[in-house]
């Protein structure tokens, strides 16, 4: 091989790991940020698929209908506790500190985003609740299908 092609395969050969260095970490970085979402059951049982179960501590996101007689307020601050539940009856316990969406009801569907702080609570840094009576995220409507069904049995 003349020095030439030598040089060539070089320089394409060490961009080429620079490249695969840099995607790898980008990667790798990317991952720690990504929140997940889950629903209740999902939370306790693991996912559908292929039953994996966050980890405490883990940022995700979590669906559901807020449950009717759970909403606790501290009267001294902001702090808020309500159970979320979902059509196959995982009941987790979500803990916010702030100022919840005008919204927010007591048998709504709401997405709240947090950590995981043990195997069936969370807590929220943020609650989102849907805008109008005719839409849903499709992750929520997916998770709490069925729910009108289960409030007509209870």
């Amino acid at each position: 091989m003349n020095p030439r092609r030598k040089k060539r395969l070089l320089i394409t050969s060490s961009l080429i790991l620079g490249l695969s260095l840099a995607m790898g970490l980008t990667l790798f970085a990317l991952q720690q940020n990504i929140d997940l979402f889950y629903t209740p059951n999902e939370i306790l049982e693991g996912k559908n698929e292929t039953g994996v179960k966050p980890e405490v501590g883990q940022r995700l996101r979590i669906g559901g209908m807020v449950l009717t007689g759970s909403v606790k307020r501290d009267p001294n601050s902001l702090k808020v506790s309500f159970d979320l539940i979902d059509n196959k009856a995982g009941r987790v316990t979500v803990y916010f500190d702030g100022i919840l969406p005008d919204l927010f009801r007591e048998g709504q569907g709401i997405v709240a985003q947090g950590t995981l702080k043990n195997k069936s609570s969370i807590d929220a840094f943020e609650v989102l609740a849907k805008h109008d009576e005719d839409y849903m995220p499709p992750e929520v409507a997916d998770a709490v299908k069925g729910m009108s069904n289960l409030k007509t049995k209870q």
